[in-house]
């Protein structure tokens, strides 16, 4: 970099003659290379999927890119996941300050801009830095299933379906082929781990994929059994090869 850049390198509040932000840049550049995450509703619910890759001792059943916000709202993180739970953390103490204030559950946009917010000050002020992680913020409320993207540049937007961190355009692409609103619950579910199979490099099995869910009918974040997941992903990988076909 020549030396006149090397400021707008540094210093977060300062644009660049054309027009960026680098430290912002930057931390977007850390979520591309997180591991994979997706979102996606179907007409019964919504489904979290992500791939985790667990060390040789690691406990595998504690899932560190899913969490739950509320009752009925759900994050899937790509990233810098330690970025990731201090957001959480916040989304809930806003969350829960919602319900004791108006004693109803919060909307799912109101989570996802109050993040947003927080993150696009971080890119305002010096002596911060950007969080380098994004958000699939999910949930049911009175307005139906929802899922919202959040970035570290601060940006929020309502996606059907979504996926960030490594690959996600490949599988972006994939998703825009073949989601359809009317999918089923099992049918979403084995569209993400068709998703993850594409960019991942372990494309057998489920040890590397964890799930939750948000069904319309209890409107409640619940995690996906290693073994439903793993029913979900042998007919994913049926559907992945017979697409791989055409």
């Amino acid at each position: 970099m020549l030396p006149a850049a090397a400021g707008y390198d540094r210093a977060i509040t300062v644009f660049s003659p054309d027009g960026r932000l680098y430290q912002v840049e930057y931390a977007i550049e850390t979520v591309r290379r997180g591991t994979l995450a997706i979102g996606i509703k179907s007409k019964d619910g919504i489904v979290l999927a992500v791939e985790e890759k667990p060390r040789k001792l690691q406990n595998s059943e504690i899932t560190q890119k899913i969490f739950q916000v509320d009752d009925h709202i759900g994050v899937a993180a790509a990233g810098y996941i330690p970025d990731a739970r201090s957001q959480v953390d916040n989304a809930r103490f806003f969350s829960q300050s919602n319900r004791m204030i108006y004693d109803e559950p919060i909307e799912v946009e109101s989570v996802a801009k109050h993040l947003a917010d927080q993150c696009q000050q971080f890119t305002q002020y010096a002596g911060v830095r950007p969080f380098g992680v994004a958000l699939i913020i999910a949930g049911i409320d009175k307005s139906g299933s929802t899922i919202f993207l959040t970035d570290p540049s601060g940006t929020y937007i309502s996606y059907d379906a979504v996926a960030i961190g490594a690959g996600h355009e490949q599988v972006t692409e994939y998703l825009e082929k073949f989601y359809k609103k009317d999918l089923s619950f099992e049918e979403a579910a084995s569209l993400a781990i068709e998703s993850i199979y594409l960019v991942s490099e372990d494309k057998e099995g489920a040890k590397h994929i964890k799930m939750a869910q948000i069904p319309i009918s209890t409107k409640l974040l619940t995690r996906i059994n290693e073994k439903d997941v793993e029913t979900y992903a042998a007919k994913a990988k049926e559907n992945f090869a017979k697409r791989q076909q055409k």
